[in-house]
């Protein structure tokens, strides 16, 4: 994109912001930072937030939140985080990429839990961390984990998890866990092999895409946020049209294309965005090639292509019960000719019987016949 001379660049958290002063915003409207402030409820993510409530509430032991890249996961963790009590103790991990006895020192680590040298043992940290609960709950504190991109856990970690499932009393659970990632863990948990760890997911929430009019929203709550006036007018309605079929609604990708599009009218001297400046952001973005499906399409395609499925397998199971009729029936017509050419047989063989005992008894009769014809005058 072209940049005329004396185009003012002011830095702001090592991301260049060249329309805030041209549009009124007092803070950058669509970084794709996880800031709370700028969270759109969306009747998705209010249920996804309360989702998470209930979890801290209820009797359950794990809660399973998933979602697409950039779906706004991390972004509700954050809001969720910020309306507990005092009367909560939480540790979060946000790099899952350890062994089962990393992440009980990371777990001790972030509950203040303090290991001697020397001890670093598995039952030495779950001993602790039992104290730890056991005391919190004496005191009438809950204790939650919270596990982010858990879809990089590994098996053996995952089985930890169960474990600490296990910590106890005779009436509650010491420890609510929170798992938070992409769709794939929702793949990897209903595996055959995980069906333990599963069991124990007492609650499941999946964020998708924004609808339309979700992302209209979005993009008018974030403007009014950042301080900008005539949030209704800066994009037109066709560029919201577009910013939702290039982005398939998810918040990511839609706070991309905003604030490239918004620096396309301010380096173009717009007063707003129009599709084409969306189009044109798009195109630098690289996302006009490969648009993403909104959640309608999605919708369709997935019905379009279990409907062939069904009629394919439909056509086999009728392909293979019209052969397996066309064998039994030649295996009866066999049978039916062996029967009859039995018969026939049969038949012939009573039939020479009949005619040989005739024959006989014909030549029996003639034998008697001939003397008494021989001693007529």
């Amino acid at each position: 994109m072209f940049f005329p001379a004396g185009t003012e660049i002011l830095s702001r958290g090592g991301c260049q912001v060249m329309y805030d002063r041209y549009f009124g915003f007092n803070e950058p409207p669509f970084s794709i930072s996880p800031n709370p402030d700028f969270l759109y409820m969306s009747e998705m993510h209010q249920d996804a937030l309360a989702h998470l409530n209930h979890g801290v509430s209820d009797d359950g032991c794990i809660t399973l939140l998933t979602g697409g890249v950039g779906t706004g996961k991390t972004t509700i963790c954050r809001c969720f985080l910020e309306q507990l009590d005092d009367t909560t103790d939480v540790a979060v991990i946000l790099n899952p990429k350890l062994k089962a006895i990393e992440l009980l020192a990371a777990i001790c680590d972030e509950f203040r839990i303090s290991i001697r040298n020397g001890q670093n043992g598995v039952k030495r940290h779950i001993d602790k961390l039992n104290r730890f609960l056991l005391d919190a709950h004496a005191r009438n504190r809950r204790s939650l984990l919270i596990i982010d991109e858990a879809q990089n856990l590994d098996k053996d970690v995952l089985e930890m998890v169960r474990l600490l499932t296990n910590l106890e009393t005779s009436r509650q659970k010491l420890l609510k866990i929170f798992l938070l990632g992409q769709s794939e863990l929702s793949v990897m948990l209903a595996r055959h092999d995980m069906r333990q760890i599963s069991q124990r997911i007492t609650g499941r929430f999946h964020l998708g895409g924004l609808n339309l009019r979700d992302v209209h929203g979005y993009i008018q709550h974030r403007i009014t946020v950042a301080g900008g006036g005539q949030s209704n007018k800066l994009f037109a309605a066709r560029a919201v049209r577009e910013i939702y079929r290039l982005s398939g609604g998810i918040p990511r990708l839609i706070n991309k294309l905003c604030d490239r599009s918004l620096l396309g009218a301010y380096v173009d001297e717009k007063g707003s965005v129009s599709a084409a400046i969306v189009r044109k952001a798009a195109r630098e973005l690289a996302l006009e090639d490969a648009p993403s499906k909104t959640p309608g399409d999605r919708l369709r395609l997935a019905l379009t292509a279990v409907l062939a499925i069904l009629l394919m397998v439909t056509l086999w199971v009728d392909s293979t019960a019209d052969h397996y009729r066309f064998e039994s029936d030649q295996q009866l017509t066999r049978q039916y000719q062996l029967e009859e050419q039995q018969s026939v047989a049969a038949s012939d063989q009573d039939s020479a019987a009949g005619t040989e005992n005739t024959t006989q008894a014909d030549r029996a009769a003639g034998s008697e016949r001939t003397p008494m014809q021989g001693n007529t005058p």
